[in-house]
């Protein structure tokens, strides 16, 4: 005779059974939770007689979901909406009717064994849990329905399949829906959690630099041809920051910003052909761009910028920094000299050189901050951070210390309002 199998055994065999979304339940919290129904199950036939190792499982669990999430019904609905597997890669590319039957009988499948798994419609998981280990710990809370979910309406998670293809289609799926901003490392794109909050609210000076990039970015969100572009000029400009807050401005739009070393130049290839199919719009981000006279790195931006057979991604710019308008050290010896030693085509060498700065296809130039544009941006950083002083006092202090610090900059000006906010005014 087969014994019936206990409650925790039945949920681990639906989890078992997923086929497009096993992601979710392999790694992280939905890890700890297979783990925590192993040990339940095991406790539940008789197997272990000790509830610590179910207690253990439980904490794990507990904190595995805490951590990151609200709960864990949460923790199931984020994941869902960020998941990379065949079906939604398909979905973020082609309209539903276009997928396969036999995907979207899968995909209903998944939704349908998630909504027991997370949502516990009839609280089976609940109950086991309290009755297993509701007397010695609490209860994970087990979370809520956003509003703004593909399943808050519907009573059958699989009725939601068409909503949820339209997320997908906007949003795109995996680290590209979950982050804003990557980092290239170890070969690989890593999401930041914390990307650098500036606005353009606390930019000033460069209002005209700031417009035409601004325009640049719009026509690359609308679908329309943008340029690549350097910023170039003196230090402590905000061009960077400049660059940075596009990211605040336009992450809601489906705009992302990769950061890219000069040293990781040559894994540009391997990025373009991650995001060349993704919905977003991506700008990569080369910061103090230059490269000394011996150094070939910038030949693969060169090809990436124009110049390569494949086409560049309609879905990505490259958005560079520089305190150099040409962008590779040249010196006098390298200018073409009659003497033996000479290369034939010397002057080849000097306009491949050149040719890097030219293929951006706009140039911002950032000039050095004059004493009224040093002083208009000091105003507007003390205002906004509530500094309580007299313009006359502000100004003496602001020039004071541009003399004594770095020159009159908006880098030069931030640090300013920073040190008077560390200081006693009253």
């Amino acid at each position: 005779m087969i014994e019936p199998m206990s409650p925790f055994a039945q949920i681990k065999q639906k989890a078992a059974s997923l086929l497009l979304y096993q992601a979710i339940v392999k790694t992280g919290p939905g890890l700890a939770f297979i783990q925590l129904l192993s040990a339940l199950e095991q406790q539940d036939i008789g197997r272990i007689s000790s509830q610590e190792l179910c207690l253990q499982a439980y904490g794990d669990w507990y904190h595995a979901v805490i951590k990151d999430y609200s709960g864990w019904l949460n923790y199931g609905l984020q994941n869902i909406l960020w998941a990379e597997n065949p079906l939604t890669l398909q979905m973020q590319a082609a309209d539903l009717t276009q997928l396969s039957p036999t995907l979207i009988t899968a995909a209903q499948h998944d939704l349908r064994v998630l909504q027991q798994l997370f949502a516990d419609p009839q609280q089976q998981l609940q109950q086991a849990l309290e009755k297993q280990l509701g007397t010695l710990v609490p209860m994970l809370p087990w979370g809520h329905y956003d509003a703004a979910m593909p399943f808050s309406n519907v009573s059958d998670w699989a009725e939601a399949l068409p909503t949820l293809a339209q997320h997908y289609r906007q949003c795109g799926t995996g680290i590209f829906a979950r982050y804003r901003a990557f980092q290239w490392q170890e070969k690989q794109l890593v999401g930041l959690i914390e990307p650098d909050p500036i606005s353009m609210g606390q930019l000033v000076g460069y209002e005209a630099q700031r417009d035409q990039l601004i325009v640049n970015t719009e026509a690359l969100l609308a679908g329309r041809p943008a340029l690549n572009v350097l910023l170039y000029g003196s230090r402590g400009s905000g061009k960077s920051a400049l660059i940075k807050s596009l990211l605040t401005e336009y992450g809601d739009r489906n705009l992302r910003l990769i950061e890219l070393g000069k040293s990781d130049l040559t894994s540009l290839p391997q990025i373009l052909h991650q995001i060349r199919s993704r919905p977003q719009k991506f700008i990569i981000f080369v910061d103090d761009l230059s490269f000394e006279a011996d150094e070939n790195t910038y030949k693969a931006l060169k090809v990436v910028l124009e110049g390569n057979l494949t086409a560049r991604p309609t879905n990505v710019v490259v958005y560079a920094t520089s305190n150099r308008r040409h962008l590779i050290r040249e010196f006098f010896d390298d200018r073409p000299r009659p003497r033996d030693a000479d290369e034939i085509h010397n002057w080849d060498t000097v306009q491949e050189k050149l040719s890097l700065g030219d293929r951006f296809g706009l140039t911002l130039t950032f000039e050095p901050a004059d004493q009224d544009t040093y002083l208009q941006i000091v105003h507007h950083l003390a205002q906004q951070a509530g500094i309580e002083l007299s313009i006359s006092d502000l100004d003496f202090q602001a020039l004071q210390w541009a003399t004594r610090q770095n020159g009159r900059s908006g880098r030069t000006a931030r640090q300013f309002i920073d040190f008077l906010q560390t200081v006693d005014l009253s």
